[in-house]
Order: C-alpha cells, then sequence, then structure tokens
C-alpha cells in the first residue's frame, strides 16, 4: 500500500494546485457574467472561442515534449542531458514561433477573424507559457509537489486579483484622476482578460528562471531525435484531445449564423464551466498518475495496483457525478450570474459524464505509454477527434451546442473503449470490471433520472446520493481501512 499512499499524497497536492487555482477562477465566470461586465453572452463567446485556440496552441508548441521528458527522465541513466536536451528543444521552437507568429499576426487576425489587438496579446501568452513546460515538468518527475502547487497557485491568484482590479475597481479609480486614469480604456474589457493573464504568466516565468540558471545547456542530438520519435504521436494525440476539448466553440462560430453564434458559445460556455468539478478531480488525478506510471512500471506486479486505482478513480468519480448533478441548479446561480446564460444546463450532465470518461481513459492509457506505444495514443486520440468533428458538422446546424455536448461525450467514450480493447491486448490488466461497471450504471442511471425526471426535487436527489454513498463505502471499506492505516 505505500504505493498508494505514494499516489494520494501526491495527488492531494496536485490536486490542490489544480482545484484551488480553479476554485479561484471560478470567480471569473460570475464575473464575467456579470450585468457589470459581459452581461451579454456574446461578449463571453468572442473570449470563450480565443481560450479555444488557446488549447489548441499550447498543445503543438509543447508538442509532446513534457511527457517525452517523464519518460526518458525515468529512462535515461544521465537525467542532466534529459533536462537540458528537452529544455533547449522548447526554449528554440517558442521563440522561433514567436517570431513568426508576431510577422504575420495581420494575416492570422484575417484568417481566424479574431482582433489583432487580441493575437497580440495570445502570441505572449502563448510564449511564457511554453517557458515554463519543463520546468513545471522536472518538479513533478522529482516529486516536488508543494513547490509545484505554490507557484501554480500564485499564478492564479494574480489573474484573478488583476481581473478584479481592471473589470472592476478600475474604472471607479480612475474618476479620481492621475495614474488610473491613464490606463483606464472603456469597453476594453476582453484585451484587460488577457493583459491579466499575461502578466500572471511573465511573473509564473520570471519564478521559474532558477530552473534555466542550473541547467548545463548542452544538447544531444542523439537522444533528442528519441524524444521526438516519443513525443509525435504524443503530439497527434493533443491536438487531437484539443479538437475534442475546444474545437465545438471555433465550430459554433463557424457554422452557425453570425448573429447568434457568439451568443450561443457564450451560454454553451458558461453552462460548461459547471462540470468543473469533474475536470478537477480527473487533472489532478491526471498529473499524480502520469509520474507515478512510469516510476512503478518496474516493480512487482504494477498491473494490480494499476487496477485499484481505476476501481478507487470510478468510484470516487461516480459520487462526483451525481452529486454535481443533483445540486446544479444551486450551483448555477452562484457560479452563472446572468439568466441569459441559463438555457444552456440542459448539457452539464452530458459534459460531466464525458469528462469522467476521459479520466477513465487516463488511467487506461498507462499501457501504450509504459511500453512505448504512443503511436496507439495517436490513433485513439484522432479517431475521437474525428468522431467529434464529424457530430458537430452534420447536427450543429440543427442542434447547436446540444450537438456539441453530446459529440464530447460520444469521442471520450469510444476513446476509453478502444483504449480498453487494445490494453488488454499488449498489456493486461486485472481491472474489476463487474465492480466498475456497477458504479457506472448505477451513478449513470441515478444522474440521469434526477436532472431530467426529478431536477430541484432535492429530497428524492439526496436520497438517491445517500444510498450510492452508502453502497461505495460497503463495497470499498477494506481499502478504505487499509488506505487509512497507511
Amino acid at each position: 500500500m505505500s504505493g498508494f499512499k505514494s499516489l494520494f499524497k501526491q495527488t492531494f497536492i496536485y490536486g490542490l494546485a489544480t482545484v484551488l487555482p480553479r476554485m479561484l477562477s471560478f470567480l471569473l465566470v460570475p464575473l464575467y457574467t456579470s450585468e457589470a461586465v459581459l452581461a451579454n453572452p456574446a461578449e463571453y463567446g468572442k473570449v470563450s472561442v480565443i481560450f479555444s485556440y488557446f488549447v489548441l496552441f499550447n498543445v503543438v508548441l509543447a508538442y509532446g515534449m513534457e511527457t517525452a521528458f517523464f519518460r526518458f527522465f525515468n529512462k535515461e541513466e544521465n537525467k542532466d542531458k534529459v533536462v537540458s536536451t528537452s529544455s533547449l528543444s522548447l526554449i528554440v521552437s517558442s521563440f522561433v514561433f514567436f517570431v513568426l507568429a508576431l510577422i504575420f499576426q495581420n494575416q492570422i487576425s484575417s484568417i481566424i477573424d479574431i482582433d489583432v489587438k487580441y493575437i497580440n496579446l495570445v502570441i505572449w501568452i502563448l510564449l511564457l507559457d511554453a517557458l515554463v513546460i519543463i520546468p513545471f515538468a522536472w518538479l513533478r518527475a522529482n516529486e516536488k509537489p508543494t513547490r509545484y502547487a505554490i507557484i501554480k497557485i500564485l499564478n492564479v491568484v494574480i489573474n484573478i486579483g488583476l481581473n478584479l482590479f481592471f473589470l472592476l475597481a478600475l474604472k471607479d479609480l480612475a474618476q479620481g484622476g492621475g495614474l488610473f486614469e491613464s490606463i483606464y480604456k472603456p469597453n476594453f474589457e476582453i484585451s484587460y482578460i488577457f493583459i491579466a493573464n499575461l502578466v500572471a504568466s511573465a511573473f509564473t516565468l520570471l519564478v521559474m528562471l532558477s530552473f534555466y540558471a542550473k541547467i548545463n545547456y548542452r544538447f544531444d542530438k542523439h537522444l533528442w531525435k528519441q524524444m521526438m520519435r516519443y513525443a509525435m504521436p504524443v503530439l497527434v494525440a493533443g491536438v487531437a484531445f484539443s479538437i475534442n476539448e475546444t474545437f465545438d466553440r471555433i465550430l459554433l462560430k463557424e457554422l452557425l449564423p453570425p448573429d447568434v453564434a457568439e451568443s450561443e458559445i457564450g451560454m454553451y460556455s458558461a453552462c460548461y464551466k459547471l462540470a468543473l468539478f469533474m475536470t478537477l478531480f480527473a487533472t489532478a488525478y491526471r498529473l499524480g498518475i502520469e509520474p507515478y506510471f512510469f516510476s512503478h512500471a518496474k516493480t512487482k506486479n504494477p498491473q494490480k495496483n494499476y487496477a485499484n486505482i481505476l476501481e478507487f478513480f470510478v468510484a470516487f468519480g461516480s459520487i462526483i457525478l451525481l452529486a454535481v448533478v443533483v445540486f446544479a441548479d444551486i450551483f448555477k446561480p452562484i457560479i452563472i450570474r446572468s439568466e441569459a446564460y441559463w438555457e444552456a444546463m440542459w448539457i452539464v450532465p452530458i459534459i460531466l459524464l464525458a469528462n469522467f470518461c476521459l479520466g477513465i481513459y487516463h488511467n487506461l492509457s498507462v499501457w501504450y505509454k509504459i511500453t512505448d506505444r504512443t503511436k496507439f495514443g495517436a490513433y485513439i486520440s484522432v479517431i475521437g477527434a474525428l468522431v467529434t468533428l464529424a457530430i458537430n458538422l452534420m447536427f450543429i446546424e440543427t442542434y447547436s451546442y446540444k450537438a456539441s455536448a453530446v459529440a464530447t461525450l460520444v469521442a471520450y467514450g469510444t476513446m476509453t473503449l478502444l483504449s480498453f480493447y487494445f490494453g488488454r491486448k499488449y498489456y493486461p490488466i486485472p481491472y474489476n470490471l463487474k465492480k466498475i461497471g456497477l458504479y457506472l450504471g448505477i451513478s449513470i442511471g441515478l444522474s440521469a433520472l434526477s436532472f431530467y425526471q426529478y431536477r430541484e426535487n432535492y429530497v428524492i436527489g439526496i436520497a438517491m446520493l445517500i444510498v450510492f454513498l452508502g453502497l461505495v463505502i460497503m463495497l470499498e471499506k477494506n481499502q478504505l481501512k487499509r488506505l487509512l492505516k497507511q
């Protein structure tokens, strides 16, 4: 159980690094959707589309080097060589992108139909974020989750603080004249959002500069080629994931009539945030589990641990799914302040379940990472992306964001099933399918009943949740006792 102890400790701290910042960033949703900032869903739709491109280009600029770093850091005896080679690779590629993007920013603006003033800010943010990829990976690989958490939390605290300053306080302060009047601009809300992001990213890089002072800057061409061969399928998978995660906003903008597109995107993106609780759980889990997979790959019978970990993930995830669905309409006015956005609440259970499937997929993906068959990760992710694109392209014009939500669920569900199928062939893991199926079936069934049949009937909803909690505790009590003793 010592492996579990290490895993849960790291997952808790990485979860803290993810949950607290994102819970703080939760403040941004009621801020952006308030009457005082972006009361019109169309304005929030513009922000959401820009952030969709953020996700895509962050993946491209990382090009799988983070995952390759973990693999070779645990594989190579000369770890300094891995650190320096991967760092130099990302430094050079990031600055090449930065220069080319600045030169062609007007053309980029024309192609993707986003104001060039936003493009300029995005280019700078992408550069700064790319330069901290390996430093953060180094902290995770060396099991320094506390420092990782502090830096991540500070980044978001600065971001949120500046958002509050620019969007709420600056206008009133500017009326007194002086410095505040000189930096205040009316109707500049969207730019202020990205300026806050830029300053937070610059602070993070500044804090991480000590990492760059320690490396020896020796580039091993042979090692780099090996890392790139490992990383390229991860890049393909990452691009496919970004399509599954955010490309629907871009397609909504392109396929819906211009007079309603951004409003639909705004409503969809705001209600999508209610799935944050599952996203946080799955993300914290992934951050903790990835180094664990590699570091325990050569231990005795690692498959048994991997199987138990998935069982725990499904148990906790099923509880989160049902709890958020039961209380969704209580969270709604707290997180999404304007009723203009509430029309899209239909998608909440769908997106929650989709992100749950994604978390299961991350666990199942251990087989192709451990066996160096990352090309399968690319194949599976590409199939998921094709499913996302096909459903969106066929049904957006008729069903709008509902089609996008269903596409996300079908894509992640397909990827989960494919990974399980190929994993049984190349790296069999003794998953307890009966128990996992039981948790999933009951949680999904009760969630559907609660939201679509007994919505806002909290007597029935809470009763469902208590019954399910009792079931999980009864079935997992022995494992939980052993974990608590550890």
